[in-house]
């Protein structure tokens, strides 16, 4: 087992959101990217319930939403010469607020490689309603408050993994702790007093190297859980100890954010052909044996979206999944028709609204599908003269969608 600690996360996933609420981290406040109440409209275009867009500039990060504002990142030039930027935006029209932008304080790796796909700006901020906490990679991570106003900074490592693919984690709130996955810049997990800035725990570990997995707190427990190559780790929240580790085929980089439904944690990624899991959650040393299932089926960079006992996603070939959260077992498996073929056409996690699911495409628009075990397009909404392609999950609060691409953010909903 590859773990060392020094010394010891999100908010309580396995809960769904009301429409109205914030969203305001990734895969929003539950960490399960739904929003049970939130109407949104089936179709949408350029001249269609599109209530506006914004110029921002490239990235892969999330939008998030609190109250009247709206945060994204957005990043311009590369290795060395790469900045980035926070954009604050009025929710109501889309004009900016501020923008608090990071220049250079270290090299970054080149546009190669996996970094060409997803950029510079591929985590997705959190907010408390009183600060921003930004992670932007070998930059270190900012605290900002809402005049956009930095409060603290923190270097979090300067390290690159075997394949220079840049950063990928998003930071997560637990408490009065900001927790970030520093797997590419520092080999750990760290935990920051969220007001000042100052480390309260460090974990590192050879075994985070291509860990790219927001990770899980399972508050009924007091662990963390979080995704590494070839294993699932359960850290103590108390102390940072490693409480227990599954031995796992997620081999290669890990990137889905691992699902946790009551008692059990559903975890994805790695190699497409190294399948899935589901574990009991709460447990002690090495739990290997007591997995609940392994399926053949798997995400490779999406964040399936669990909904009345069935998972779903589309994989970065082209293909519609849903699976049984039960056992595993394949409900469809169905090419995606009106997707380009060749490349990855899809890196973002589905959303649910309502009843249907909402998958963003990278150059083919937003797929719109019913929430139940049934294949079935409903909708194909794309914004015609955007050239640029997307690959963020999207945000939902209230009865609007907020989608980002590399050029703008949009703001859907019905007028």
């Amino acid at each position: 087992m590859r773990f060392i600690f020094c010394l010891s996360v999100v908010l309580l996933a396995g809960t769904v959101m009301p429409a109205g609420e914030n969203w305001p981290r990734f895969l929003g406040p539950s960490g399960r990217a739904t929003s049970v109440d939130s109407n949104l409209p089936l179709r949408w275009s350029d001249s269609e319930n599109l209530k506006w867009k914004a110029k921002i500039g490239p990235g892969s990060s999330s939008p998030i939403v609190w109250g009247d504002r709206v945060f994204v990142t957005s990043y311009s030039g590369t290795g060395q010469n790469v900045s980035r930027t926070l954009h604050c935006l009025n929710r109501d029209n889309g004009s900016s607020v501020w923008n608090f932008k990071v220049e250079n304080n270290g090299a970054e790796d080149g546009m190669q490689g996996y970094i060409a796909e997803h950029g510079y700006a591929s985590n997705t901020p959190v907010t408390d309603g009183k600060l921003i906490y930004v992670f932007l990679g070998k930059m270190g991570v900012y605290a900002v408050d809402f005049d956009g106003k930095k409060k603290w900074e923190a270097s979090i490592g300067k390290m690159s993994s075997n394949r220079r693919w840049g950063s990928g984690s998003s930071p997560v709130l637990y408490n009065d702790l900001l927790i970030v996955n520093a797997a590419d810049e520092g080999r750990s997990l760290v935990a920051f007093d969220k007001a000042t800035g100052e480390i309260k725990w460090k974990s590192e570990a050879d075994g985070y190297e291509l860990s790219y997995n927001t990770p899980t707190v399972v508050a009924q427990h007091e662990e963390l859980v979080v995704a590494v190559p070839g294993e699932l780790w359960g850290v103590n929240l108390k102390n940072g100890k490693l409480k227990w580790f599954a031995q796992t085929n997620l081999t290669g980089n890990v990137s889905p954010t691992t699902i946790l439904d009551g008692e059990t944690v559903y975890t994805f990624g790695g190699y497409r052909s190294s399948g899935s899991h589901a574990y009991p959650v709460g447990g002690k040393k090495d739990v290997t044996d007591t997995e609940k299932w392994y399926g053949r089926s798997s995400s490779y960079v999406a964040t399936p979206l669990l909904h009345e006992g069935h998972l779903y996603w589309f994989d970065d070939k082209g293909m519609a999944f849903c699976t049984k959260a039960s056992d595993g077992e394949v409900v469809y498996r169905e090419r995606i028709d009106g997707l380009s073929r060749g490349g990855r056409p899809v890196y973002a996690s589905p959303v649910l609204a309502g009843d249907r699911i909402y998958v963003v495409s990278r150059y083919d628009g937003t797929f719109v599908l019913p929430a139940r075990p049934e294949y079935k397009i409903l909708a194909q909404n794309k914004f015609i003269g955007d050239d640029s392609d997307a690959s963020a999950t999207p945000a939902i609060s209230g009865d609007e969608l907020f989608l980002r691409t590399g050029k703008f953010l949009y703001c859907v909903g019905t007028p």
